[in-house]
């Protein structure tokens, strides 16, 4: 599976709040936080549901991937979406071992292995 995903009776709300603070205990910061399902309904395309996607980054890890290879930051930063669907609150993400395969370089993905499971914690502990 090319992504991480789980599932919380939270809000989404709820959930964004106790990311931010799951995300910071692994040294992630929030840069951006997009409430894609309002953008949509202003621009006359409203969607069910609401749709908030993060943009974080831990400064660290992106300059250790950015020394070796520009183009990893086609990939950065990480993103990560809290939605609703079926009634419940999705928090998932793209997965950073599988993005940086995209580049042909076998030293990346320690940095893309230790990312992956820091963010999933954050995750883990969000719902």
């Amino acid at each position: 599976m090319f992504d991480y995903t789980v599932q919380s009776n939270r809000t989404v709300e709820d959930v964004i709040d106790r990311l931010g603070e799951a995300l910071k205990d692994e040294a992630f910061g929030v840069l951006w936080d997009f409430d894609l399902s309002d953008t949509l309904e202003k621009k006359g395309q409203a969607i069910e549901g609401k749709y908030r996607i993060l943009e974080v980054c831990n400064p660290k890890a992106a300059k250790e991937v950015l020394s070796h290879h520009l183009e990893g930051g086609y990939f950065l930063p990480c993103k990560i979406a809290v939605f609703e669907k079926d009634n419940h609150t999705q928090i998932g993400m793209p997965k950073p071992t599988t993005l940086i395969r995209l580049i042909d370089d076998e030293s990346l993905q320690a940095v893309a292995a230790d990312v992956e499971s820091r963010l999933q914690r954050a995750i883990d502990q969000s719902k």
